[in-house]
């Protein structure tokens, strides 16, 4: 997050606040869980927050993994498995379009706010790039010709789905400092 924000704000992680606990992630929606992550963190500290979710849209899956995405292949969180798995299920089929999708819920003085940001893009039939992280290696954004496993971490904030988020939750802070 620091790197996509930059110097326009600076912001206090959980640990600066004494947050050691396993933030819920119980909701069948990226915008519920996102909601439930922030409003446990502002229910318990007092505080203004923002907290993410994300997650892989497969259109030939019907949205699989989605809101699933880190657990896709088990409560491992282990990203080879969830790959395999992805890849697995797409063998046989054609279409390949996915999107990545973030939703940010921020809980200020205002009320609760939410900011979303997409990705479309297409999985690729093998893994390739040793850079990010989860789908990275087997997620090709729309209008590229590599990876976001290949990009520098510098190239895939200027296009990522949680960087169009980030930069929607900055100009509403811009706007209501």
């Amino acid at each position: 997050m620091s790197a996509i924000m930059g110097s326009s704000f600076s912001f206090l992680s959980l640990a600066d606040i004494g947050c050691n606990d396993d933030l819920p992630e119980t909701q069948s929606t990226l915008e519920g869980n996102a909601l439930q992550k922030a409003r446990f963190v502002f229910k318990r500290y007092n505080m203004s927050c923002f907290a993410d979710d994300t997650g892989l849209e497969v259109e030939a899956l019907n949205g699989e993994p989605g809101v699933y995405s880190a657990r896709y292949a088990g409560p491992e969180r282990n990203a080879e498995a969830n790959m395999d798995l992805l890849l697995k299920k797409l063998e046989e089929k054609p279409n390949r379009s996915a999107r990545f999708r973030t939703v940010i819920a921020l809980i200020d003085q205002n009320g609760e706010h939410l900011f979303e940001g997409i990705v479309e893009g297409t999985i690729l039939r093998e893994k390739r790039g040793a850079e990010g992280f989860g789908y990275d290696p087997i997620f090709q954004p729309q209008g590229y010709t590599h990876t976001f496993a290949e990009m520098p971490l510098a190239e895939k904030n200027q296009v990522s789905h949680r960087a169009r988020a980030v930069e929607k939750l900055c100009a509403y802070l811009k706007q209501n400092q």
